[in-house]
């Protein structure tokens, strides 16, 4: 289903330094648990002697997410994946994951020091990563002379319309494709110029 609020639109990686502990962090979209643990996975893969895998992620709309959850993986307890969270929060981007991957460097940071570096990983990840919006559409059937057919597919021309589909009979039974913040000027269109709609569910 197409969203009407900021992704990521894609994967990225970004590497920081806090007193030598290396933090690499990743961004992902994603849409459901199963792509979180795939992903959570293939960081562990990917870097098998890190010293911490930790993450945080919120599927569904910024501000009332459907599921969001976070792992501090062996830190202590709210210093890791809380910070993450926080951040993939406060960017107001849905269907999200952040991965922070640490390597050690042999220097403690206390628990101020990591809640700053792991929200400092996943900030510089997530200003980094294009995001993409992609609008609620409707689908919505019409019906209408030959004549017309000009007319409605002008209009679709200026108000982000898209012709999915078209047929010829007697008539023209055009499929229209639309931002729903259109359809009740494209209502307002088809009564104008007579034309029979329906909305497609």
């Amino acid at each position: 289903m197409s969203k009407d609020y900021p992704v990521p639109a894609g994967f990225l990686e970004r590497e920081t330094e806090v007193k030598k502990s290396r933090f690499i962090a990743r961004v992902y979209p994603v849409s459901d648990r199963e792509q979180v643990r795939a992903y959570v996975d293939q960081a562990h893969r990917d870097f098998p002697d890190a010293r911490h895998v930790c993450w945080g992620y919120q599927i569904g709309r910024p501000g009332s997410a459907a599921e969001a959850a976070m792992n501090d993986d062996g830190e202590p307890s709210g210093t890791a994946g809380k910070p993450i969270l926080g951040v993939i929060q406060h960017k107001d981007m849905g269907d999200v994951l952040v991965i922070v991957i640490r390597y050690f460097g042999g220097i403690k940071l206390g628990a101020g020091g990591l809640v700053r570096a792991y929200a400092g990983a996943a900030e510089s990840v997530l200003s980094s990563v294009e995001r993409v919006v992609q609008q609620l559409r409707a689908s919505v059937e019409v019906i209408c002379g030959f004549a017309d057919e000009q007319p409605l597919r002008h209009w679709c021309e200026g108000h982000e319309g898209q012709i999915e589909a078209i047929a010829y009979s007697q008539h023209v039974t055009v499929t229209v494709s639309l931002p729903e913040a259109q359809l009740a000027e494209f209502t307002r269109f088809c009564e104008a110029h007579k034309l029979d709609y329906r909305l497609d569910t």
